[in-house]
């Protein structure tokens, strides 16, 4: 039998062609947090479903419309808590994780698709479900995506690999939401006449994005490495009974215990900002849409910069110390949102620079959790299921954010105390992560 060529053969562990196709999913997925988590999706959702009263019809309720948008995130966050053990767990004992990061990236990239569809209060249950569905995909691709890297990088690498995959997202989202945000403030220069048709033209180009660019990660990821024979019953239940074994283990683990104590604790705080922080300053604060799109679009850049920085950070003062100083400047943020005033003159400049401030530490924080868990993880071949339940804590924290921010606004009818709340989680996990010596992370 002839030998192959040296072309055809696959990339090895530590191989840059290895690393920077897997790092390039984000590149390809980012554009979903960016353009519809963040920026033209929330914007375009306030505008549509505003009334004078604020509450809007949804499934026979009467639901204040910014309630009903934390509720279904809520929602998609408590489903993919739920079902990523059972099929991180089936990935981790057939060895096809790759099918299922496959799967979860269509399941995404063709919700967003629909979500072209919703125009109006009438439509709204089509905005709410694609939302949801779309959401599912892309937070169920991460539990799959983010357990490849202890089998793509050796451990030394990991922070600089992690760190290359936010700053290929960051660069690639910013680039497709220019594009997006010249249709939907510029939409003559394409023959656009329709109020509406640019930002639902954006979601079809976001899932075609996601798709599209994903295939260059598919190609050179491993898929299918070994098999684990058993019955159906055991594929079934072996998510749940290897994320209690975990659970078990992590009273053996005590460092790793209270690093994701505190990962919990933050996360509550990173992911609810991420996720209404343009709900913010456009209903409490009442900053006009080009504001607001200004400051995603400077988080995103200035986020380039905090990745890169963070992501060798470590390498001097540890992981442990770099996380440290990126939650205490998450947390003075919060509270400076907290203490912004919509009749301040000036509200708008301090909204950039907070804005900016995010931007440093987004990437980081999330780069620098990903990494630090990977190097807390003992000697295991089932890294699906350890990063599955990373993820599912994760998940359940942002059930909780979202949910107690919702009940907080429906409460006060304001979101100022639920940004203050936000802030206190992040006290809460600096003091937690203060258990965790930095000589522990090698």
């Amino acid at each position: 039998m002839p030998l192959k060529s040296l072309s055809t053969l696959k990339p090895e562990k530590g191989e840059k062609k290895l690393t920077d196709a897997w790092a390039f999913y984000d590149w390809a997925n980012s554009v979903y947090s960016l353009v519809i988590s963040t920026a033209v999706f929330p914007i375009y959702y306030q505008s549509v479903t505003q009334t004078e009263s604020g509450l809007v019809h949804f499934l026979g309720m009467q639901i204040d419309s910014n309630a009903l948008y934390t509720y279904a995130l809520s929602c998609t966050f408590l489903i993919v808590a739920t079902i990523s053990p059972l099929l991180s767990g089936i990935a981790d004992y057939v060895g096809n994780k790759k099918t299922y990061l496959k799967s979860f990236c269509y399941l995404g990239g063709i919700s967003v698709m629909f979500l072209y569809f919703f125009e109006g209060l009438d439509t709204l249950w089509i905005g709410i479900l694609f939302f949801i569905l779309g959401s599912i995909g892309f937070w169920g691709s991460l539990v799959f995506y983010n357990s490849y890297l202890p089998e793509i990088a050796y451990k030394d690498q990991q922070n600089e690999v992690s760190a290359r995959g936010f700053i290929f997202g960051y660069i690639g989202s910013v680039l497709l939401l220019i594009f997006n945000l010249s249709m939907v403030l510029k939409p003559e220069w394409y023959g656009i006449t329709s109020s509406t048709a640019p930002a639902r033209i954006s979601f079809l180009l976001v899932g075609l994005w996601w798709m599209g660019f994903a295939q260059y990660t598919f190609k050179y990821l491993p898929g299918r490495n070994y098999e684990r024979k058993g019955n159906n019953t055991e594929l079934i239940f072996k998510g749940y009974q290897e994320l209690r074994k975990v659970l078990r283990e992590l009273y053996d683990l005590p460092v790793l215990l209270n690093f994701l104590i505190s990962f919990f604790l933050y996360s509550i705080g990173v992911q609810t900002v991420i996720l209404l922080s343009a709900i913010y300053g456009k209903s409490e604060l009442n900053l006009p849409t080009s504001s607001l799109i200004i400051t995603i679009i400077m988080i995103q850049i200035v986020g380039i910069a905090g990745a890169y920085f963070f992501g060798r950070l470590p390498n001097k003062i540890g992981n442990v110390n770099a996380l440290k100083i990126t939650i205490i400047i998450w947390c003075i943020t919060c509270y400076g949102a907290y203490l912004l005033d919509k009749n301040d003159p000036l509200v708008e400049y301090k909204f950039f620079a907070l804005g900016a401030s995010i931007g440093l530490v987004l990437g980081a924080i999330q780069t620098l959790s990903r990494s630090t868990y990977s190097k807390l993880l003992p000697e295991t071949e089932d890294t699906t299921t350890y990063f599955s339940f990373f993820d599912v804590t994760e998940k359940i924290a942002i059930v909780w954010g979202t949910f107690i921010f919702g009940l907080v606004l429906s409460i006060t009818e304001s979101m100022k105390m639920s940004i203050l709340l936000i802030a206190v989680f992040f006290l809460a996990s600096l003091v937690i992560l203060s258990f965790v010596k930095n000589r522990s992370v090698k």
